[in-house]
């Protein structure tokens, strides 16, 4: 049977394969072993032959690529907990980074990202994000690509000139509420930000590797900086999500799981979410579970996911709580709530006594029944429990399967390129007409001044269509070429008004 053993409690702790997509929490304090736990199931996971996606918060995830150093405590361990085959080995590992530094470049596109999720990146507001839904609709229905910064922005520019047109097509459209927009764009660059943007875009193929010997590539995000930015850095998961639930197709109940997705500092996804985008996440991973994915979150107190969440969780890993604070006490009493009781365990008080590498675990069994909870000796990783050298990590990058696919961006003519040269005969028209006095206007710098504002809304808005729709179809699937753009589940909106 495949099985991942966790560790030992009165007896072996396993986690089935079989409910590996049944979805997992592991919480607990600051230093308490959850980093152990996460690596212990990624490797895992990755040896039945499961791939696994999972961002690395304070660098030591990456650990994973270089094997283990033994020592006198792992041993001990070893032979209490009675594993067999113990050997210290590296899990084959592909590093990606927002930023390309520290991975290959993970990026999507602004079309594929959609209004909902990039207007939470940028902190808008009900009415500008309002106004960002009316800019997306604008281009699909002028057949404008949206693949980059760029790109958004001169949309955006385009919505400020005709925005009498476009208020009384699609909604009230001002100026003032456009260009707090641009200013949050300007924030999201300066913040570096804009790397997230452009092609090529992460293919979920490459996410769902094996190696030459069948074990699961496990896909490490480095987000010690990105963390930094939580907004962008729980979009950027949840977006990833989204693409994998849309996009999978189904295929109930595996023998293992086709993924495992670990979601670190799950409470981000969570802070200041609107109840819509709570109740979306939910849908989807009560959903992504029959796409034969497992979705695991790891936060410091169980709380931090909502209970409509909680309750589709059927693996539970409980690292020690100090209930030194209300806010501690709260969260050991949910622990203790939503566990299968033990007879011979008072949970509530055991979790506060919980050394490092202990915990409280629980997972299904056999017909899906939750195993009443356990207080388990966690397993040593076989990998190495700490950071990589750049060196190593330059060594795991230069053998990737995909570097060469993603480490060069692509710059493709898009909504940038084709308003500029669509509005390019009609500012010669307004020079020729309009001569500008000597040695004040320049053509380049009357061109700056009211490029996009010219575009010419009707005869020239077919210039292209064929082409961008062509373009559009080959990074957005279930799209129905000419007629609407599929957006993410949780990434934005769903096709929208048919045109006629």
């Amino acid at each position: 049977m495949s099985e991942i053993l966790i560790g030992k409690g009165e007896r072996p702790v396993r986690l089935l394969a079989k409910y590996g997509n049944r979805h997992g929490l592991v919480s607990g304090a600051s230093g308490t072993g959850k980093t152990v736990s996460l690596l212990v199931l990624a490797e895992g996971f990755s040896r039945l032959g499961v791939p696994v996606f999972m961002a690395d918060v304070k660098g030591d995830v990456a650990g994973l690529a270089a094997p283990g150093t033994p020592n006198d405590k792992i041993r001990e361990r070893v032979a209490q907990i009675g594993i067999e085959e113990y050997a210290n080995e590296p899990s084959p590992v592909v590093f990606w980074d927002l930023y390309g530094k520290l991975g290959h470049p993970i990026r999507a596109t602004v079309s594929e990202m959609g209004p909902s999720l990039l207007g939470r990146i940028l902190e808008l507001n009900d009415v500008q994000e309002g106004t960002l839904e009316v800019a997306f609709r604008a281009a699909d229905d002028q057949g404008l690509l949206l693949l980059d910064l760029d790109d958004l922005r001169a949309l955006l520019g385009f919505v400020a000139e005709r925005r009498k047109e476009i208020s009384s097509k699609y909604g009230l459209v001002s100026a003032q509420t456009v260009a707090a927009i641009q200013r949050a764009l300007l924030s999201l660059e300066r913040e570096g930000g804009a790397s997230l943007f452009g092609e090529p875009g992460i293919e979920l193929g490459d996410v769902l590797r094996t190696d030459l010997s069948g074990r699961g590539i496990i896909s490490i995000l480095a987000a010690d900086q990105l963390v930094l930015k939580p907004r962008l850095y729980s979009s950027l998961l949840l977006w990833l999500l989204s693409e994998l639930y849309e996009n999978l197709p189904e295929v109930g109940d595996l023998e293992k799981p086709r993924l495992v997705f670990i979601f670190d500092e799950a409470h981000l996804l969570f802070d200041d979410a609107p109840p819509g985008l709570v109740q979306r996440v939910e849908q989807v991973v009560r959903l992504i579970r029959s796409k034969g994915v497992g979705v695991y979150f790891c936060s410091q107190f169980p709380d931090d996911v909502p209970d409509v969440i909680l309750g589709q969780i059927g693996n539970r890993i409980q690292h020690a709580l100090r209930a030194y604070t209300p806010r501690d006490q709260k969260a050991v009493r949910t622990a203790a709530e939503t566990f299968v009781a033990n007879p011979a365990l008072d949970v509530a008080q055991v979790i506060s006594q919980l050394a490092v590498g202990e915990a409280l675990v629980s997972t299904l069994q056999e017909k899906g029944i939750p195993m009443p909870v356990e207080r388990t000796m966690i397993c040593p990783p076989r990998c190495r429990m700490g950071a990589i050298t750049p060196e190593e990590r330059a060594l795991v990058r230069s053998r990737s399967p995909v570097g060469g696919k993603y480490d060069l961006l692509v710059n493709r003519e898009s909504a940038y390129e084709i308003l500029a040269r669509r509005a390019a005969p009609v500012a010669a028209v307004a020079e020729a007409t309009h001569p500008a006095p000597a040695n004040l206007s320049t053509p380049e710098t009357e061109k700056k001044r009211g490029a996009f504002g010219e575009f010419l809304w009707g005869t020239k808005r077919r210039q292209g269509m064929v082409e961008t729709m062509a373009k559009q179809a080959a990074r957005t699937v279930g799209s129905q070429v000419g007629r609407e753009i599929l957006r993410g589940v949780l990434g934005g909106i769903l096709g929208g008004a048919r045109r006629s």
